[in-house]
């Protein structure tokens, strides 16, 4: 179907032209009422009526009705043909009508049915009604014909967010595309149109549709999808050459409103962390809402998020702990629009330090804490192992025993994927941090646990970050290996199963969040790569000490059991009691000897597995020319 074929809109009419449509429409709604009503008064003996009476009543009428509406100026484009606004002020002339001619009829003796009073405005509002109705249905659905510019395209996805799609298209002066047709996966849509539009078909139809209907793009309208059926459609729009444009994840949507601005081009992150994920918010709620609530970490990635999504369901304080001033001044503008740090509610600390630590939790007598504390990149703890020692080990002590004295309820350590078989300080540490959680637990019977999860995208130096810098300067890209292999996630997607792992977590609970399959950093790094639109070379550089190959969620001594939720596991790790960290002296051999002495089922930071380098096997490759790109890990 083409734009040159679809019918005018009735309100891309010359005004002139709609003002004289209208008032001939509701007049003839006088003659078509009174018409109708002779007929049923006199059993279609029409020969019988008086007919000088009727002429005079129905062009009473209509002067009434044309004179009112120009008066109210309803006739005038005060209102929107078909309106509530339209609708009732024509509801309210009729009325008007309606008393006037019943008013007449008791004064003036003449031969004439006296129910046309009650009668005949009903009928002639029924029509003018009528003609509303359909005016607006044109206006409203149905292709455009104004629209000859605008890219054809096929909405995949019939639900709400498609819905919001046709209608925002309808509505756009200059719309971005032009519908040609609907997709939807459900059969009980199969006949179903869209705001004028038809689904055409299910996924499995799209290429066919697509060239049949002329499409060139294809709108994405499941906010809940996952990454895996993005993907498939994606490789779809690629072979044949379709823009695939994207409707954004719900959790991005300001209200669930779908805008113009929020449809994007599809991009890496939809293809890697998109999944739909159910949380069960009252259980989140009965632990959260009307609680005090400390985050330590507060200014991290992970950090942010979570205060923002614990925001969201009522604390009764909501506390931000961080050593950074400025992330804390960021997070603070996230939540509440303003970057004062003028409120007991911002605490600046360092988790390092025992009393000051101590002192915020006495003062602020947390209920609920979630430690996100710590340091996280991998090269710069194998340079600094002492480092990541005093934080992410000495540190979660001290946070720990700060929430023990004044009696937190519920404590969620989060921890990472490293820390199972590790093989890296990193690792070492945070597994270290989810074994003195544990002891808490066991000691006391608290539910303290850790909850463990692999990459987040769009954290502060994450793969995708360092990839974008890269490629805009230019190149190259620069990926350790590859077949080198990660897990996955958006960091909404993590925070939102971090505090549904609050909720069902048991004490001394290791919980693992599910994420999907592991991604290939050399795919990433291609679809980038390509993106772009550029031709950048990528370097491989080898792996770095204490990096692996493939990471893991559970090592070959942690058997994983399913636990309430779909997405979330659980395991048991030994205990370590926080007298034995207290033991070791703060020196960096003697820090390096606890570290190596971390047990593990695979490997341990000192025993590299066969294809994991020790810090003497970095020798830098590389590749050039076309062989588009890797990801760094």
């Amino acid at each position: 179907m083409t734009a040159t074929s679809a019918r005018p809109r009735f309100d891309h009419l010359p005004p002139l032209a709609r003002h004289l449509l209208l008032i001939l429409w509701d007049s003839l709604s006088w003659v078509l009422a009174l018409l109708g009503f002779l007929l049923v008064r006199y059993d279609f003996g029409l020969s019988n009526a008086q007919w000088n009476w009727v002429l005079l009543f129905t062009g009473i009428a209509v002067v009434l009705q044309v004179g009112a509406g120009l008066v109210t100026q309803n006739y005038l484009g005060r209102n929107r043909v078909g309106s509530f606004s339209d609708v009732g002020w024509t509801g309210v002339l009729v009325t008007g009508i309606a008393l006037v001619i019943g008013l007449a009829l008791s004064v003036v003796s003449m031969n004439f049915p006296r129910g046309v009073a009650l009668t005949l405005p009903p009928l002639a509002l029924l029509f003018m009604l009528a003609g509303r109705f359909t005016v607006r249905n044109m206006t409203d659905t149905g292709p455009r014909a104004d629209v000859k510019d605008a890219v054809p395209a096929l909405v995949y996805g019939a639900g709400n967010a498609g819905h919001q799609i046709a209608q925002l298209m309808r509505q756009a002066e200059e719309p971005p595309y032009r519908i040609v047709g609907f997709l939807d996966d459900d059969k009980g849509k199969a006949r179903l149109r869209v705001h004028g539009h038809k689904v055409r078909g299910r996924g499995k139809d799209l290429a066919a549709v697509a060239e049949k209907q002329g499409a060139e793009a294809v709108i994405y309208a499941i906010s809940r999808a996952d990454a895996a059926h993005v993907d498939n459609v994606s490789k779809v729009c690629e072979d044949k050459g379709l823009d695939l444009i994207m409707v954004p994840p719900l959790r991005e949507m300001v209200g669930g409103q779908v805008t113009l601005g929020s449809l994007r081009h599809l991009n890496v992150t939809d293809l890697l962390g998109r999944r739909p994920i159910k949380t069960d918010l009252t259980s989140i709620s009965d632990y959260v809402t009307g609680k005090v609530v400390l985050v330590t970490g507060a200014g991290g990635s992970i950090g942010s998020e979570l205060a923002v999504q614990l925001h969201r369901l009522g604390p009764k304080k909501l506390l931000l702990l961080d050593r950074d001033e400025s992330a804390l001044h960021g997070v603070q503008l996230d939540i509440y629009g303003n970057g004062l740090l003028d409120t007991d509610d911002i605490v600046l600390c360092d988790i390092r330090d025992t009393e000051a630590l101590q002192a915020v939790f006495e003062r602020h007598r947390p209920e609920v804490v979630f430690h996100a504390a710590a340091l996280k990149h991998l090269p710069m703890l194998e340079r600094f192992p002492l480092e990541g020692w005093r934080t992410n080990v000495l540190g979660t002590r001290n946070v720990l025993q700060a929430a023990h004295s004044v009696g937190v309820e519920r404590f969620v350590n989060v921890s990472t994927d490293k820390a199972a078989a590790p093989t890296s300080v990193l690792g070492a540490t945070k597994r270290l941090a989810e074994r003195l959680t544990a002891w808490y637990a066991n000691e006391y019977g608290v539910p303290y646990l850790s909850v463990r999860f692999g990459n987040v995208l769009g954290s502060r130096g994450s793969v995708l970050i360092s990839f974008r810098n890269q490629i805009e300067k230019g190149g190259p890209v620069t990926v350790t290996h590859p077949d080198v292999t990660r897990y996955f996630m958006t960091i909404p997607e993590a925070c939102e199963l971090v505090l549904q792992a609050g909720a069902i977590g048991r004490p001394g609970d290791v919980l693992v969040l599910d994420m999907g399959q592991p991604v290939k950093i050399l795919d990433v790094a291609k679809r980038m790569i390509a993106e772009s639109g550029q031709d950048i070379e990528i370097n491989f550089t080898g792996l770095r000490p204490g990096e692996k190959m493939h990471e893991v969620l559970f090592s070959n001594a942690e058997a994983g059991a399913t636990s309430e939720h779909p997405l979330i596991s659980e395991v048991q790790v030994p205990a370590l009691d926080p007298v034995d960290v207290a033991a070791v002296p703060d020196g960096r051999d003697a820090v390096l000897g606890m570290i190596t002495e971390e047990p593990t089922a695979d490997a341990t930071p000192a025993d590299k597995a066969a294809d994991e380098p020790a810090a003497t096997d970095h020798h830098e490759t590389e590749t050039t020319g076309n062989d588009q790109t890797g990801l760094r890990p």
